[in-house]
């Protein structure tokens, strides 16, 4: 976690840095495996080199990032649990729950789908 402390320190509204730090942490515990990284500005976990899931903050909601293919494989659940999202990324609003169940099952759905993949992104 001490890769994201800048990050974290950079997000002004208490209630949004406290529940980014509870997520992030929520994720390094349930997966000690996965490494740390900031690229592009947001926390990222990765595996073997491989980018697993990553998240960023907006005014409004958390984005979390679990790449095209993870949005595909789980997008009837994310509108099921009441998230929004694009080809790339799911938005949990602040004033909603975390579904941490679903965020469990995107993470191990990518470490098991890119166990073998060589590369940072899917191609």
């Amino acid at each position: 976690m001490d890769d994201f402390e800048l990050f974290l320190a950079k997000i002004n509204n208490p209630q949004h840095r406290a529940r980014t730090e509870e997520i992030l942490g929520w994720v390094s515990k349930k997966f000690p495996h996965l490494l740390t990284k900031m690229a592009w500005n947001q926390p990222m976990f990765t595996d073997h080199g491989t980018f697993i899931i990553g998240f960023s903050v907006a005014k409004h909601h958390m984005a979390v990032a679990p790449e095209r293919v993870g949005i595909n494989h789980f997008s009837d659940a994310i509108v099921q649990v009441g998230y929004d999202h694009t080809k790339e990324l799911v938005r949990i609003p602040w004033d909603s729950p975390v579904d941490f169940s679903l965020l469990e099952k995107m993470i191990e759905f990518n470490i098991l789908d890119k166990a073998d993949c060589s590369t940072f992104w899917r191609k």
